[in-house]
């Protein structure tokens, strides 16, 4: 498959076309996977950290949503296609080196996390010395839900493995 999607783009074959050239030539890692974060257009609240193969980059640009490879499921992934809060292209930037994927996108009034909240970033850390023994706690900086996980993805496997 990764073959077929691979005209589309340009050959990784010097630092300058790479870093100064006008043609994507993203680098995919050892799985043909390639980090993505995602970016909500009007708050500018980082909604979730994402991979895309060479697939889900090609729909992303093509059907202006947000699609991903879920590296649980070890499919392609159209954010929000059960949930109904898709994501909706508003701009895709690639870094400098080419391997990493930032996208900005309007999910509307919806959410991202499969938890429930808007963002998948819905606890702080706390910073100050660490020791003692003690546990870290975490701090919920969204208090409320946009959406029951039961109740939109009812017999759906979860995403998240311990």
């Amino acid at each position: 498959m990764l073959h077929n999607y691979l005209y589309m783009f340009k050959k990784r074959e010097n630092v300058t076309e790479i870093e100064e050239g006008y043609l994507l030539s993203p680098k995919f890692d050892n799985d043909g996977l390639i980090p993505v974060i995602t970016m909500c257009s009007k708050t500018k609240e980082i909604l979730m950290h994402g991979y895309m193969n060479v697939e889900a980059l090609k729909k992303t640009i093509e059907t202006k949503e947000v699609h991903y490879f879920s590296r649980s499921r070890k499919q392609i992934w159209h954010k929000g296609i059960i949930s109904g809060f898709t994501q909706k292209v508003q701009e895709i930037r690639i870094d400098d080196d080419q391997d990493s994927i930032w996208i900005t996108a309007d999910i509307g009034d919806g959410a991202s996390c499969h938890v429930g909240y808007r963002s998948c970033f819905y606890r702080s850390i706390p910073l100050g010395p660490i020791g003692n023994g003690r546990k870290i706690e975490m701090k919920f900086e969204e208090k409320k839900k946009n959406f029951d996980p039961a109740e939109v993805y009812k017999d759906q496997p979860n995403p998240t493995k311990i």
